[in-house]
């Protein structure tokens, strides 16, 4: 007898076609599910990429200040002093204002000469600071404490050993190049920080050799900086040099105990964390075959079949610098979301085809239009456009995806102190409003004022860090309350912002608001503590103008022109 005659009729009816809905229903998750991976896979090797980008960026920052330090130490053109004893007082002048620059990390500059003599300003504050000299070519170092740029010298300390300023390693790399060069990273057994020293030589009256000028550079915040970098639960990045020794990771040491107690430096390719192991040895082989030293993504397997998403560079300058930058994350830190809500959705879509098989198609097609979405703005978010809009009202994962997916684009395109568009989202607005102007749809001019505070270094000085990002912010929400609607404020950098003028009548109008601003900062400042009158605040800002087209017809050149109009306004 045939076992299909022993049904029911309904359940003859019924089993098949709710069998054909489940099948689709699996089917159509699937294809979901691959969907939203790729989608998240388009959206985190962007991500990776824009991380690798920041740490770079941040790493620039701290080096860059190092070349500014030599410069003011011995300017190009002045050529090496006769005698050190002779040239005193400048020389006291220039090494105060050099480690003055970049106090925080530069805080000591000094210079040896090809006699053996030896002049080094350290600053251990604002006004505290020592001079270490050797101004005949033997004999130990003398040291003589100060206070103020011209204050009096202290009694004399001399050092117990003898230094010679022409076998350090610092005076042998600049001896041997015509340019800037960094040392090899050390250990600075007094703090266990690596340091990495700059230096160039310097020409006497007759362009030969004289000495080398020099100043050392604490590597400990970039460090600190990858530390605090927002990663994944299982996410690293690391700084290492090309061999494998590490600057900096975010999570574990970068240095170990040797076999004499005494602190020495990781190699990547020894670290006890597995994770970090495998991701320099895969990045090494990556950056071998494609050494270019760009910001890349690409992925590789660990040995448990664990797919690892990656973000790299090598990072490079002029003096010789050569770092490699990774950022890591497993695939299933950003997909495990996207994971946990297509196996809730598919379940909710077999148990719906069982009851209801409408509903169930329904539930299937909301999740496939949504995920559709994400992977539409993600690989759009990867060919470059940051503000492409995404909302969901959804509770669960899917929504959570959806919202962290919104939230992490947001902290692209905005600064964290002031709460304002950073400088990606600035120069974003600008091309937008170019390519409205090219295409003639608002041939209306627009403008840019570049705007930076005076005096704002003093701030920072007297009353620390907090005050002035108190300042700053409380600027911002002045340039914010001052503007329309569709202009836009951004902070460009440190003390520097930028707005938009998106619609003029003509530069006049754009004058009128200068003039405005100009006039608005001039106030007195609320977030000074109070009875502090009597220091220096930033009376006003400096503030560039540019308007397009006149002035320029791309983003750079815009700003350009406004930086240098806003140099043009600042007080002498």
């Amino acid at each position: 007898m045939n076992p299909l005659a022993r049904l029911p009729l309904r359940a003859l009816l019924t089993l098949p076609y709710v069998g054909l809905v489940l099948v689709l229903a699996v089917i159509v998750g699937l294809l979901s599910l691959r969907a939203g991976q790729d989608a998240v896979d388009t959206w985190s090797e962007q991500l990776l990429v824009e991380t690798v980008k920041r740490i770079e960026q941040a790493v620039d920052r701290h080096v860059a200040g190092s070349a500014a330090v030599l410069e003011a130490a011995f300017p190009r053109g002045v050529a090496a002093p006769m005698s050190l004893d002779g040239e005193m007082d400048a020389l006291r002048t220039r090494f105060w204002l050099a480690t003055s620059v970049h106090r925080d990390p530069n805080n000591y500059a000094y210079y040896g000469d090809r006699e053996g003599r030896f002049f080094g300003l350290w600053r251990h504050d604002e006004q505290a600071a020592e001079l270490r000299l050797r101004l005949t070519g033997s004999g130990p170092r003398s040291i003589h404490r100060f206070s103020g740029i011209h204050g009096a010298l202290g009694a004399l300390e001399e050092e117990s050993r003898i230094f010679d300023p022409r076998e350090r390693p610092w005076f042998k790399a600049g001896e041997s190049n015509a340019l800037h060069t960094w040392t090899s990273i050390y250990i600075d057994f007094r703090t266990e920080a690596l340091v990495a020293t700059r230096a160039r030589r310097v020409l006497d009256a007759q362009g030969a050799f004289a000495g080398v000028v020099a100043t050392d550079l604490s590597l400990q915040q970039v460090n600190h900086f990858l530390r605090r970098l927002t990663l994944s639960p299982n996410g690293i990045a690391l700084v290492t040099e090309p061999g494998g020794l590490m600057i900096g990771v975010s999570r574990g040491a970068h240095m170990q105990a040797g076999g004499d107690g005494a602190a020495q430096r990781l190699n990547a390719a020894d670290s006890p964390d597995a994770f970090v192991a495998a991701t320099y040895g895969a990045v090494s082989a990556m950056l071998a075959a494609s050494p270019q030293g760009e910001a890349q993504a690409a992925h590789f397997t660990l040995p448990d079949g664990e797919v690892v998403q990656v973000g790299y560079s090598r990072l490079r300058d002029d003096a010789g610098l050569d770092w490699q930058v990774m950022v890591a994350v497993p695939r299933d830190d950003f997909v495990q979301g996207v994971q946990a809500g297509f196996r809730r959705s598919l379940w909710l879509g077999i148990g719906a085809a069982v009851v209801v098989t409408l509903l169930g198609l329904w539930i299937v097609a909301t999740i496939t239009r949504e995920l559709r979405q994400v992977a539409d703005a993600a690989t759009r978010l990867g060919e470059g456009a940051l503000d492409t809009p995404l909302h969901s009202s959804r509770r669960d994962e899917l929504g959570q995806l959806v919202r962290s997916f919104t939230a992490m684009r947001s902290r692209l395109l905005t600064d964290p102190l002031t709460h304002l568009a950073n400088r990606t989202a600035l120069q974003r607005r600008i091309e937008q409003r170019l390519q409205r102007h090219r295409r003639r749809d608002d041939s209306s001019p627009f403008a840019l004022l570049f705007i930076d505070f005076n005096h704002f270094k003093a701030i920072n000085d007297r009353h620390g860090h907090d005050v002035g990002d108190a300042v700053l912010r409380e600027m911002a929400e002045r340039l914010s309350g001052a503007v329309r609607a569709l202009d836009l404020v951004a902070r460009y950098a440190g003390d520097e912002f930028v707005v938009l003028l998106d619609g003029i009548g003509g530069r006049a109008d754009a004058e009128a608001v200068r003039e405005h601003l100009d006039r608005l900062l001039r106030q007195p400042l609320q977030a000074l503590p109070p009875g502090t009158a009597d220091v220096a605040t930033p009376e006003g800002a400096a503030i560039g103008l540019a308007v397009c087209p006149e002035d320029g017809e791309d983003a750079d050149a815009l700003i350009r022109h406004a930086d240098a109009d806003m140099y043009r306004r600042k007080p002498g």
